[in-house]
């Protein structure tokens, strides 16, 4: 993945990231044409700290056959997404762009045994239901053995072993304050809810230039308040 260092989050943001965000596009190489699914995932990590991501697809899903433990795999996990328009900016001459954080993980896949892929099933479902809490979760004894079985052989679990992380966090980290906190306040006003998002992670990553502008805001608007 092209990513200008401005832009490249590290190793453990980008872990992070794939696991709070927990879904992603599975893709891989057939030969002839690129196979690519949608589906949630976790991390686990093996004894020596390699990444793992644990997953399963639908018994008939062309990716199966491609988990031979050897052919190279992506797993793309995106997050929001915002356009930025040039007029949100400051100074002159820029130009639109898109604002985004993506992670992709590369390595090998095989499929789990049966013993795997229940206990993939349980921490899978856990991760989500954690989510809805107060609400009790859900956990697959709910169900009655004979329909949880036959959902079991519907399904293949799958593990990659993680050897390549890479992350790009593009936040409009190159710009100058005035221009950072114009198209961060223009993006907070948006109807769309992942421009609000990017706006929340822009204050985060710099708030510094937002504790600045309040405070010269402030510094016009006293000597206002001292004459009235």
């Amino acid at each position: 993945m092209y990513t200008p260092p401005m832009f490249k989050s590290d190793r453990a943001a980008s872990l992070a990231f794939a696991q709070t965000r927990g879904f992603g596009l599975a893709c891989a190489w057939d030969g002839i044409k690129p196979i690519a699914s949608s589906l949630p995932f976790y991390l686990s990590f093996a004894d020596d700290g390699t990444p793992r991501a644990l997953f399963h697809v639908a018994r008939h899903n062309p990716l199966i056959k491609l988990a031979d433990g050897t052919t190279s795999w992506l797993l793309a996990v995106s997050g929001a997404d915002a356009y930025v328009s040039p007029d949100w900016y400051v100074s002159p001459d820029q130009v639109p762009t898109w604002l985004y954080q993506v992670v992709h993980l590369t390595g090998t896949v095989r499929t789990l045994s049966d013993d795997e892929l229940a206990e993939q099933i349980e921490t899978l479902s856990a991760k989500f239901e954690d989510r809805l809490l107060p609400k009790k979760p859900w956990v697959s004894s709910k169900m009655t053995a004979g329909r949880l079985e036959a959902m079991k052989k519907a399904i293949v679990g799958m593990v990659m072993t993680v050897d390549s992380i890479e992350g790009s966090f593009k936040l409009n980290q190159h710009k100058s304050d005035a221009d950072y906190t114009a198209l961060t306040e223009a993006l907070a006003v948006q109807p769309e809810a992942d421009a609000h998002v990017i706006a929340g992670l822009m204050r985060e990553l710099r708030p510094q230039a937002f504790a600045a502008d309040a405070a010269q805001t402030n510094q016009t608007i006293s000597p206002e308040r001292n004459a009235q």
